[in-house]
């Protein structure tokens, strides 16, 4: 039998990362649904899976849009990714260790990285999905063991990939970092001069909460938040929150 573990590109740029352990044989639990929800975009159909990085299985799937069998391992969520965007997803997991490395493994635990590509759906269409990845266990001495995997279609929204990643801080942390992927065949598109705070308003505006329910989480007065959205509207020439969130998505923002 082939060790499915060696089958799939990202496996070495892992080995990089001290952050993850090499191996375990542990079953993994479902990581707390509070976390997962708290931190997801649900703007169109989405799934997640629990994956363990110790050995690229996958389990605890929450549907897998429209597949009648769900994915036992990594390498075959790789194998539905459109074959051109695959060099870019390595660049984008390699970015990601790269400013985790920056940050500190003793944080790893409150960071989420996100970026956009392709995938295969049960139609047989590649269509857009926005993924972000959580890290959700990690074993005593600190490796990280287990994350779960959130990836929602935003073809309805978008069909243009920023080719950007984002870190970004869970509370208690507030990280924001935005990293183009430096690839000369890869369009970039100009992004707005958002402060953190309209980023940050941004980030629950395309989650989906209101004025109000935004205005009780950061501890902000709703006129401010208004304030904030007025000028996010302006600074990105957009009409509603709708043409809002396409743009976000387009220009690598969320």
């Amino acid at each position: 039998m082939h060790n499915s573990e060696e089958e799939h590109p990202l496996i070495e740029v892992w080995k990089a990362y001290p952050g993850v352990r090499k191996s375990d044989d542990k079953i993994l639990y479902r990581p707390p649904i509070e976390k997962i929800i708290g931190e997801m975009f649900s703007i169109g159909q989405y799934y997640y899976y629990v994956l363990n990085l110790t050995n690229s299985t996958l389990s605890n799937h929450h549907e897998m849009h429209g597949l009648k069998k769900y994915p036992e391992n990594l390498r075959e969520v790789i194998n539905l990714t459109h074959p051109d965007d695959i060099p870019f997803v390595m660049k984008a997991e390699q970015t990601v260790i790269e400013k985790m490395l920056e940050i500190g493994l003793d944080h790893q635990l409150f960071t989420k990285s996100s970026y956009c590509f392709r995938m295969k759906t049960a139609n047989g269409n590649y269509e857009l999905f926005h993924h972000q990845a959580i890290p959700t266990l990690e074993d005593e001495n600190g490796h990280l063991i287990q994350s779960i995997n959130i990836h929602t279609n935003i073809h309805h929204i978008t069909k243009h990939n920023p080719y950007t990643v984002l870190v970004s801080g869970i509370s208690p942390r507030n990280d924001f970092h935005q990293m183009k992927i430096d690839d000369e065949s890869i369009p970039h598109h100009p992004c707005m001069n958002l402060t953190k705070r309209e980023t940050e308003v941004l980030s629950f505006i395309a989650k989906g909460y209101s004025g109000s329910e935004i205005s009780k989480m950061l501890i902000l007065s709703e006129h401010t938040v208004r304030t904030h959205r007025r000028n996010i509207l302006a600074k990105t020439s957009s009409r509603n929150s709708k043409e809002l969130v396409k743009k976000a998505f387009e220009w690598g923002l969320i």
